[in-house]
């Protein structure tokens, strides 16, 4: 089963709404796994990230302005990473690590965050890099939850359930994982970014 609601009516009383229910699937859910090509995890974005990327949200869907309360429950919700409970295997794409979201201060903080929780027991993070063999498809970010999968579009956030579909999902997500730099290859990588923000672009 596959069900789609649109951004303008689960946000209709602004952001922190849509936060609450990412928490309560943390709760639900101890593990989870999640494909974000060209944009930081939410839950590893920097206070100053996230209030970039929410403040892009209402300005693009014209929905009420709680930008503060929606970044303090992104950030309530990262305690899952420290609360001994939680794990979550992460891929991200290169792209994510330059896609311009409030400048070089914000990019450098958020890669220093990223560095900083890397070790994380709570953690696994993959980067591919940008020229990296995949055998996959380019696909859209997705997060696994459970038995769900969840996507969001421009205009709609969906959920699959389908078992088929569900599959399809975590075979993406292994071929993916496949191409992933991990420990010392995906620092070298943060290192690489952090060195570009810093305005070394020969680092």
């Amino acid at each position: 089963m596959t069900s789609s609601v649109p951004w303008q009516e689960s946000l209709s009383e602004g952001t922190e709404a849509v936060q609450d229910e990412v928490i309560r699937w943390y709760r639900r859910t101890p593990e989870g796994r999640a494909y974000i090509p060209t944009m930081i995890w939410g839950t590893l974005q920097t206070e100053a990230y996230a209030t970039v990327i929410l403040g892009q949200v209402v300005d693009f869907l014209g929905i009420p302005d709680d930008v503060p309360a929606g970044v303090a429950k992104r950030m309530r919700r990262q305690q899952v990473l420290y609360d001994g409970e939680h794990r979550y295997d992460v891929v991200l794409g290169e792209q994510a690590l330059y896609t311009n979201i409030g400048g070089p201060e914000v990019m450098r903080e958020q890669i220093d965050r990223i560095l900083r929780d890397l070790a994380l027991p709570s953690l696994t993070l993959g980067i591919i890099p940008a020229s990296a063999p995949v055998d996959m498809l380019p696909v859209h970010a997705f997060s696994l939850h459970g038995d769900e999968v969840h996507v969001e579009l421009v205009s709609s956030g969906v959920t699959v359930t389908d078992p088929a579909e569900l599959d399809l999902y975590r075979k993406a997500f292994s071929r993916l994982s496949d191409a992933a730099l991990y420990g010392d290859g995906a620092e070298e990588l943060l290192r690489k970014a952090r060195s570009f923000w810093s305005g070394d672009r020969h680092g």
